[in-house]
């Protein structure tokens, strides 16, 4: 069961570098690669094994398209530095709506997933999203934006949110990454979005500092130990973790905010991957139901958790 733990190793260290990077934006092919190869990693028979699979395949067709579409360009300079001139995200995603770019990449996508092997009601979930109106494929990448999903369609958005990482995984990486900058508590600074998780990074001459992951775009951008990862608060910050595991991923939970986002160690696994990691270890999602703890960190495949 999940219990407080003194922590292996020191989760407090602040890294081996004085002033890391403020944040990273990520290389989109290189990062559904890495992704879909952990999901096939994670991936058993038992479990969620068969789960944790499809999601490979969803990773792979995500990175097949990423491969096919040329480089993402900024298409409003301008409108992009007056964001960072006032430290807001440049790629709002409240301010995001469909255009026919985006719907002609959903549907390639949605083409590259037909062929990845899932189970029939994933089949039935995949056509509908691919006959939806105009009218409802808005509100679905709408609800997905505002982190607000009806249980009764928890599949279909599942999909939806496979293109919205594509397009804004795209559109993060042709962003100025030296210019960007905090925005908010628990906020992406390229999106707005909140973090699907925190991760204690290995790079070269920047082993142990510790990055948010977005869970929309998934730029890393950097935030301090033993500090709430959505309130930013210093005060009751503890990690909880299963019993006898491997010590690689842990609960951060918050006795200001009563959140909890999950902790991963690259030095310690270099393998693990945040949103990957973050489903495969719903564990630990299902253990901290049994504390007064909710999740703080929003993803899209761990929809009803």
């Amino acid at each position: 069961m999940a219990r407080r733990v003194p922590v292996k190793g020191d989760i407090t260290a602040i890294g081996e570098v004085r002033t890391p990077p403020a944040a990273r934006v990520p290389d989109p092919v290189r990062l559904f690669e890495r992704r879909a190869k952990r999901f096939a990693e994670l991936s058993q028979p038992e479990g969620i094994g068969p789960y944790l699979g499809f999601l490979a395949g969803i990773a792979a067709a995500q990175q097949a398209l990423a491969q096919e579409l040329p480089a993402a360009r900024i298409a409003e300079p301008d409108a992009v530095k007056r964001s960072l001139d006032h430290s807001m995200p440049p790629l709002d995603r409240t301010a995001f709506r469909p255009d026919e770019e985006f719907r002609s990449l959903s549907e390639r996508l949605f083409g590259k997933i037909e062929a990845v092997e899932k189970p029939a009601a994933a089949k039935s979930a995949l056509a509908s999203v691919q006959k939806a109106d105009p009218l409802r494929f808005d509100a679905m990448v709408a609800n997905l934006l505002a982190d607000a999903v009806p249980a009764e369609t928890m599949a279909e958005h599942a999909y939806v949110a496979a293109a919205l990482q594509l397009h804004f995984v795209r559109a993060a990486s042709a962003l100025p990454e030296r210019e960007l900058k905090s925005v908010a508590s628990g906020a992406c600074p390229a999106c707005g979005g909140p973090p699907v998780a925190s991760v204690i990074v290995a790079w070269p001459q920047a082993g142990g500092t510790r990055y948010c992951a977005c869970a929309l775009c998934a730029t890393l951008w950097h935030h301090v130990r033993i500090k709430c990862a959505i309130c930013s608060s210093t005060k009751g910050i503890r990690y909880q973790e299963i019993e006898d595991g491997p010590g690689t991923i842990k609960a951060e939970t918050c006795d200001e905010c009563g959140c909890y986002v999950k902790i991963l160690n690259q030095q310690q696994d270099a393998a693990l991957e945040p949103l990957a990691d973050d489903v495969g270890s719903l564990g630990i999602d299902l253990l901290m139901r049994e504390t007064p703890f909710r999740r703080g960190a929003f993803n899209p495949f761990l929809l009803g958790y």
